[in-house]
């Protein structure tokens, strides 16, 4: 499956897990674990090394460490985080291929070709495309999830820029037409889709042209606002790719049979099974070699299991920043669009960056991730080398900066209780909403507190304690007035143009952030004179440059991630296409 979200869309991941003993205040932290030995992500392989010969058939065994249950939303159209990514990837599968630069390239179940002149993109499936049930893929597949996603019924996240931006939508949208005059099918295998605008990012997986097909024949019965939670979503779930979902044991594991009437021959293993497993204890669980694979294994404690007998320990960069982020208004569901609160807690943008300056992440990164994290700058990860604006240092640790920001904005201490009361002379609470997961998420939340108390600012815990994955998604993306700052983390696409995440109408923009400024930057990022190079990488530069400015969220670590897989495991290399490597996968030996 191609990377996480679809339509430039970015995925939800889970918040960082450490550890982080109290500083100081002074200019350097003390952050515990001193004679740690750090890591070199460029030292790592993404492919297994297994020269064995293959067995026939076994049972591929996947793990995958999560401190909440999966919630089981098995569609393109409606998942929204990564670890339900994670399980969609042995049998769901997109349209296109891509290289290693993430271009859109001619091996995957469909062709990508785009008319910049006419604004048109092209879509046609090959021959034999057919969903799991051995129902044929057809062109009225490619039009359907359109239509889902741009209907006013719609219960997904999906609706934003990249589906305004196709000719008709709106109309659609609103309900003035019943079709989406912008989308034609010109023959069974065959869909012509008609923007209002054409930009470089479509070129890309993920990038501007919707990249999944939807079983009509399988929806088509069941009301839009009832599919998400249908069990055509959830239970039973049609797919095109290399397996199919055979069982499913809600938020605990889900088992995989080889899908027959995949278009590129029946996969190789008999069957696989993805299971939860709690990160407390997955080391132990590796140990004892219960598992093939580990997804979202903790790279905190990369030590305790690095030289695990008969493991390879791949890895890459991630595509993913961790964040903090402020709430600054509220999400319009009926306008479809962000709407900023001048009036916001967080409103003042001293405040934010204040807070920004009071964390060392480099610390973080280096003591208790063993180099395997390491400090955010911008919005832009830097595995996208020449979008990344390396110029922007970013909020580096600096706590006498923080206080002067908060003295020149007004916060001051006016009745000498060591904490800041705002600019009117009113105490001034702010709630931060962090993640549980794993037995190092309360020091974190703990660290973040402290420091801000550093700085006289006097930050709680929202719900007086951690919250746990789903039920924290759930109080930021419907702007819960409890939380004033949040922890949290996106795993971006493969295709990075920020409007997916940042502009007014894309559901994930949890700040609410909004502004005429960051809609002519987002403009100019995703318009057509992006196509060249130089222009592009302007655009880019000057969104970076902008939100570094105005911190509506302050990125605070980019990320790297291990993958532990068995000796036993042949023909996997862990790219970000992986239903293909799902396909090739096999085993060389019966047992670990």
């Amino acid at each position: 499956m191609r990377n996480k979200k679809l339509v430039g869309l970015l995925t939800v991941t889970a918040a960082l897990t450490m550890t982080l003993t109290a500083c100081d205040g002074s200019k350097k932290s003390d952050s515990g674990n001193k004679n740690v030995e750090t890591e070199d992500i460029s030292k790592f392989t993404m492919a297994v090394k297994n020269d064995q010969d293959p067995i026939k058939g076994g049972t591929l065994d996947v793990a995958v460490a999560s401190d909440t249950q999966f919630k089981g939303l098995f569609s393109e159209v409606y998942y929204q985080d990564a670890y339900d990514n994670y399980y969609m990837r042995p049998s769901h599968e997109g349209l296109f291929s891509y290289d290693k630069d993430f271009v859109i390239t001619e091996d995957g179940a469909a062709t990508l070709d785009l008319d910049v002149d006419d604004k048109k993109a092209t879509i046609t499936l090959k021959d034999d495309i057919k969903w799991s049930d051995g129902e044929p893929v057809t062109a009225d597949d490619l039009i359907y999830p359109y239509e889902v996603i741009g209907n006013k019924e719609y219960t997904g996240i999906r609706y934003d820029d990249n589906f305004t931006n196709i000719v008709g939508m709106d109309e659609y949208h609103d309900g003035k037409v019943d079709a989406i005059s912008g989308i034609k099918k010109i023959d069974d295998q065959t869909v012509e889709v008609t923007y209002k605008e054409m930009n470089p990012g479509m070129l890309q997986l993920d990038g501007g042209v919707y990249t999944s097909a939807m079983p009509k024949h399988i929806f088509k019965d069941i009301p839009i606002k009832d599919q998400e939670k249908s069990d055509a979503v959830r239970k039973n779930p049609v797919t095109f790719g290399p397996y199919y979902m055979s069982k499913i044991v809600t938020g605990e594991s889900v088992e995989y049979l080889p899908n027959e009437h995949y278009y590129k021959g029946k996969p190789k293993l008999e069957k696989i099974v993805f299971t939860n497993v709690p990160t407390a204890s997955i080391v132990e669980a590796l140990k004892a070699k219960k598992y093939d694979m580990v997804y979202s294994m903790p790279t905190d404690n990369f030590p305790t299991y690095k030289d695990t007998e008969d493991y390879q320990m791949l890895g890459r960069e991630e595509l993913a920043y961790t964040y903090i982020g402020f709430k600054l208004g509220t999400y319009d569901k009926d306008k479809g669009e962000s709407v900023l609160n001048p009036d916001a807690k967080m409103a003042d943008v001293n405040l934010r960056q204040a807070m920004g300056y009071a964390v060392d992440n480099d610390a973080i990164g280096q003591k208790f991730y063993n180099g395997l994290r390491s400090g955010a700058t911008t919005l832009i990860p830097p595995i996208f080398k020449t979008l990344h604006n390396s110029d922007i240092k970013g909020y580096q640790y600096d706590l006498e900066k923080a206080k002067k920001l908060l003295d020149d904005a007004g916060y001051k201490d006016t009745d000498d209780d060591g904490l800041r009361e705002d600019p009117d002379g009113e105490k001034l609470t702010i709630n931060f909403a962090s993640m549980a997961g794993g037995e190092t998420a309360q020091p974190l939340a703990d660290y973040y507190l402290q420091q801000w108390k550093e700085i006289g600012l006097d930050v709680k815990l929202a719900t007086g304690r951690l919250i746990d994955f789903q039920a924290f998604y759930d109080k930021v993306k419907n702007d819960d007035p409890e939380i004033d700052v949040f922890q949290a983390a996106w795993s971006v696409s493969s295709a990075p143009s920020p409007a997916g995440l940042y502009s007014r109408s894309a559901a994930f923009n949890y700040s609410r952030f909004v502004s005429e400024e960051n809609d002519k930057l987002l403009s100019a990022i995703d318009s057509k004179e992006s196509f060249d190079d130089e222009k592009r990488k302007e655009a880019y530069d000057a969104w970076q440059e902008y939100m570094f400015e105005q911190a509506p969220v302050i990125p605070t670590l980019y990320r790297n991630e291990i993958m532990p897989v068995n000796n036993r495991v042949k023909s996997f290399t862990w790219n970000y296409e992986d239903t293909r490597d799902y396909y090739n996968i096999e085993l060389t030996a019966e047992k670990r």
